[in-house]
């Protein structure tokens, strides 16, 4: 049987996730429940929307959750933008990081593209 574990989307997602957590490690104190906590709960609800969609019985409710985790990986870019502007990453980090999350998220499109065409596929044929 075949899980989240093993779709390549969520492991790029989790490796992202890592990426994050060491990245922002070095933020001022002060952000420690402001844009630190923000940037990590974006990059861990990726992978977890994913898994979460992924343990749905349809593919309909599986799409939602990658619309959610595709929401999510906007939101980290954002915070990833202004960590940047505000000079608490370095450009190392958030070239990494930015070119990951628009790899990740072109990996979600073309999930919800084939899940999608499940969900019509399916729903034709009892038509």
């Amino acid at each position: 049987m075949s899980t989240h574990k093993d779709l390549k989307v969520w492991k790029e997602c989790i490796e992202l996730a890592k990426k994050v957590y060491l990245c922002t490690e070095g933020f001022p104190a002060s952000e420690a429940y402001n844009l630190t906590s923000q940037m990590r709960r974006a990059a861990v609800s990726m992978a977890s929307n994913i898994a979460e969609g992924a343990a749905r019985q349809s593919s309909k409710e599986f799409v939602q959750f990658l619309y959610i985790a595709l929401g999510s990986g906007s939101e980290l870019d954002t915070q990833l933008l202004l960590a940047r502007e505000l000079g608490m990453i370095d450009k190392q980090c958030y070239e990494s990081i930015s070119s990951e999350i628009t790899s990740i998220q072109r990996m979600i499109q073309g999930l919800i593209r084939f899940k999608s065409q499940r969900v019509r596929t399916a729903r034709d044929s009892v038509n």
